[in-house]
C-alpha cells in the first residue's frame, strides 16, 4: 500500500477527494511550520530542533522540539505520515469495518510545557485516517492550567467555539463535552485541565458523537440531536483546517498575558506536582500514545509529550482558600467557559 492510493468507500459515506492524502499531509505539515515559527518568535530565546525519522513498516515524520527557552521549558510539535497493513486493536474496536484493510494515517500533534506556572500547558492533535471502505478525521486541542485564571480558559474556549460555529452550530457543544470526558483521570476523579475540543471518527454521517461511552453527557446530548445532515469530505476538511489555524489566536494571548508575572518556589513546586497528572494521563489513557506504540512508531516522538521535570507528593491536599484550592474546586470540573464574564 502506498501513500497515493485512495481506498474504496461505501454508499453511506461521501468519497474523499481524489488527492485527499496529499492535501491533508500538506496541511498537517503547514500547521507544524506555522506553529513552530510563531512559537519560536514568541519564546524569543529557544529554537525548534528537527529530527526526521522513517518507519520500517511504511512512512515517517519530523519531530521538532524546543528546550530551555525563555517561555517554553520543553515542547514538541510533531508531524507524521504512516501506512501499513492493519490498524491496531485500539482503533478496530471502534471501526471494525476497517479490519483486514491497509491503512493510511497522517497528523500533527503538539504539547508545550511552559516554564512559568502561570502559563498553561497546552495540547493539540489533528489527524486523518483512511482504511479500506472508511475514512475519518479526528483531533482537538485542550488547555491544562496550573493556576486558575478564568479569563484564560474563557478566551481559549471562545476561540475554538468560533472556529466550530463557522461550520456547524452543534460541533462545539458536542465536542466540548467529549473533551471533558476524554481528558479525565478516572483514578483521580478529576479532569486533566479545562478542556477544549475532542472529536474522532468524523466521516460526515450519523450522530456527531462516535465514542465508546453512550451513557455520558456527550453521547446523551448528541443522541438528542439525532443524526445531523450529511457532510462531505471537503466540508469536514475545511472545518479541521479552521480548527488548526485557531490554535495560535487561542493560546498566544494567554502566554503574552502571563509571561512576565513573578512566581516563587511555592508556585513552581505546585506546577511540577500537577505535571504528574499529565504524565499519568498520557501513559495510562492517551490514545495517541497507545496508537503510536501499537504501530511501532518512534518512541522518542511518541513520548515527546512528557514534561522535562515533574514531582509527586503523597496525599497532597491544597490549603483552603488558596489559588491551588480553587483549581481543584472549580477548574478541574467541567464549566461553561464560553459564557464566563468578568
Amino acid at each position: 500500500m502506498t501513500a497515493s492510493q485512495t481506498p474504496t468507500t461505501n454508499p453511506n459515506r461521501s468519497l474523499p477527494a481524489t488527492d485527499s492524502r496529499d492535501r491533508v499531509k500538506q496541511f498537517m505539515q503547514q500547521i507544524q511550520d506555522t506553529i513552530c515559527d510563531s512559537l519560536a518568535e514568541l519564546d524569543g530565546a529557544g529554537q525548534f530542533q528537527e529530527d526526521s525519522w522513517q518507519r520500517e513498516e511504511g512512512g515517517g515524520g519530523r519531530s521538532r522540539v524546543i528546550r530551555d527557552g525563555a517561555v517554553f521549558e520543553q515542547g514538541g510539535v510533531n508531524f507524521s505520515e504512516v501506512w501499513g497493513t492493519q490498524l491496531p486493536p485500539s482503533i478496530l474496536t471502534q471501526r471494525p469495518e476497517a479490519a483486514g484493510h491497509g491503512f493510511y494515517a497522517t497528523g500533527t500533534s503538539m504539547v508545550l510545557h511552559p516554564r512559568s506556572p502561570y502559563i498553561p500547558t497546552v495540547h493539540l492533535n489533528y489527524r486523518y485516517f483512511e482504511a479500506g471502505p472508511v475514512w475519518w478525521f479526528g483531533g482537538g486541542a485542550d488547555l491544562t492550567p496550573y493556576y486558575p485564571f478564568a479569563e484564560d480558559a474563557a478566551h481559549f474556549h471562545k476561540t475554538l467555539k468560533t472556529a466550530c460555529d463557522n461550520h456547524h452550530s452543534e460541533y462545539y457543544p458536542v465536542f466540548k463535552r467529549w473533551c471533558d470526558e476524554y481528558f479525565y483521570l478516572k483514578h483521580r476523579q478529576e479532569t486533566r485541565g479545562v478542556g477544549g475540543l475532542f472529536f474522532d471518527y468524523q466521516d460526515g454521517t450519523g450522530e456527531l458523537y462516535k465514542g465508546p461511552h453512550p451513557e455520558k453527557a456527550a453521547a446523551i446530548y448528541s443522541k438528542e440531536l439525532g443524526a445531523v445532515e450529511p457532510r462531505t469530505w471537503e466540508q469536514l476538511f475545511a472545518w479541521v483546517q479552521e480548527c488548526g489555524h485557531s490554535f495560535l489566536p487561542a493560546y498566544v494571548p494567554i502566554v503574552e498575558r502571563r509571561r512576565d508575572m513573578n512566581y516563587g518556589d511555592r508556585e513552581r513546586n505546585f506546577q511540577l506536582y500537577r505535571r504528574g497528572r499529565y504524565v499519568e494521563f498520557n501513559l495510562v489513557y492517551d490514545r495517541g500514545t497507545i496508537f503510536g506504540l501499537q504501530t511501532n512508531g518512534r518512541t522518542e516522538s511518541i513520548l515527546m509529550s512528557l514534561p522535562p521535570l515533574v514531582r509527586w507528593e503523597y496525599g497532597y491536599q491544597p490549603e483552603p482558600n488558596t489559588p491551588e484550592a480553587e483549581l481543584y474546586e472549580t477548574f478541574l470540573k467541567p464549566q461553561d467557559w464560553t459564557n464566563w464574564t468578568h
